[in-house]
């Protein structure tokens, strides 16, 4: 199969092709294509993936390009990965909210929705690019904000699915802590894209997850920065992002008095593309772990496999809502766990979500309606309502004076915002 991915002069693609390269018989790549405007940031990656594959005795093609339809052309599935406005940008995602004490994180909050405003009319373009020169492909999708880009695709008729690396982080942890392999281990995983709780974790068909809250709680707690007695009162394990919900307040706190993540994976990246540069290197970096994306290219495998393979298994993605949780838009993007084959994804059906959950689903799956809203045709006006809707915002005044530093911060990359 050919394999195209746009934004792969990401210093991430490494990761995504040694796991690959590993998992080659379950997903035999004949070419990969590695797209991306920055010259050379995709001279470098494309060097190291070449080396990689050598290494592993992997038979694929690596073709480097900055032409979409050029890397598209004929392929069986596209995988977008891409950050408009680079580490810069998201420095501002991080950092601009905190003037206003809100919450700065690139996928939530006014960040989210910057990011957002920047990104959805990109990937629209680029897969409408696609689509002319490869029109059976299946789209993958791991740009943030997943959830909105995810929906934005699918509104545009694109076949598409969204996947995050949260649930597959869960289920490694939880099989590294009861000492079993992590096929053994199925999650119930429900919520939207960083949003989520596990609400059941079953063992070989068993359910455990009282059994995993009762011992390993502290563990689960530490790792996630959520204080344990919230997991016990919960009675649901939530994912790291939930800890701008319920601590808003202290993790503002915290932002501010330390660099931000941007800050720190750009100083990553300089070093890891040094590395790339380097012919000695053949594998990915131990540095890479410290970027981010835990397991993200043994999740990519897996789904790419079944959708093109048709295995018929299930996976955790972000798909059409249509009626799976029935308190939101049929039309909304959730993250559950689905029945990956040929012919698409199905999410299994949910039980009831208790109140405290679906409370929250339902607030921040309408703001993502209207943040997309505002990225697809712009206006002030629209980026008001979307932040006066996002539950970490939610005032007047916050939502106003955050909008116009929000679009003057972005200006360069809102071709409908009034220059100054």
């Amino acid at each position: 199969m050919k394999l195209a991915i746009i934004g792969g002069g990401s210093t991430y693609t490494p990761e995504l092709v040694d796991g690959f390269a590993r998992l080659r018989a379950e997903l035999p790549i004949t070419e990969l294509a590695l797209v991306d405007p920055a010259a050379d940031r995709l001279e470098a990656v494309g060097a190291v993936s070449r080396r990689i594959f050598a290494k592993q005795g992997h038979p694929g093609r690596v073709l480097t390009t900055d032409s979409v339809e050029e890397g598209a052309d004929g392929a069986d599935a596209v995988l977008f990965q891409l950050r408009v406005g680079g580490q810069a940008a998201r420095n501002v995602d991080e950092t601009l909210p905190l003037q206003f004490c809100c919450v700065g994180q690139e996928t939530t909050g006014a960040g989210g929705l910057a990011k957002a405003l920047r990104t959805v009319p990109v990937v629209l373009d680029l897969a409408d690019r696609v689509r002319k020169v490869a029109p059976e492909a299946r789209i993958v999708d791991f740009t943030n904000p997943v959830g909105i880009v995810t929906r934005a695709l699918l509104d545009a008729g694109h076949d598409a699915v969204g996947l995050c690396n949260v649930a597959i982080g869960f289920q490694r942890r939880f099989a590294a802590e009861l000492g079993v392999t992590p096929e053994r281990i199925q999650l119930d995983h429900v919520g939207l894209n960083h949003l989520t709780w596990e609400r059941g974790v079953k063992l070989d068909g068993e359910e455990i997850l009282p059994k995993i809250i009762e011992e390993h709680a502290k563990e689960i707690a530490e790792g996630n920065q959520i204080p344990e007695d919230v997991i016990h009162h919960l009675g649901v394990i939530p994912s790291y992002y939930l800890r701008y919900y319920y601590m808003h307040d202290q993790v503002v706190e915290e932002e501010r008095s330390a660099p931000s993540r941007a800050s720190e994976v750009a100083a990553i990246e300089e070093r890891l593309l040094t590395m790339y540069r380097d012919p000695a290197v053949d594998e990915k970096p131990e540095l890479l772990a410290k970027r981010g994306g835990a397991f993200y290219s043994e999740a990519a495998v897996q789904l790419l496999a079944s959708l093109v393979g048709g295995k018929g298994d299930v996976q955790v993605v972000n798909v059409r809502n249509e009626g799976t949780l029935p308190f939101l838009d049929d039309r909304a993007v959730i993250e559950v766990s689905a029945t990956v084959s040929g012919s698409g994804v199905e999410p299994l059906p949910q039980a009831p979500l208790p109140a405290h959950l679906r409370g929250l689903i339902a607030h921040v799956s309408a703001y993502e309606e209207l943040a997309l809203d505002a990225a697809i045709r712009g206006g002030r006006d629209r980026v008001f309502g979307a932040l006066l809707a996002h539950p970490l915002i939610g005032q007047v005044d916050v939502a106003d004076k955050l909008t116009d530093a929000l679009i003057a911060a972005n200006a360069q990359h809102l071709p409908w915002a009034e220059p100054k």
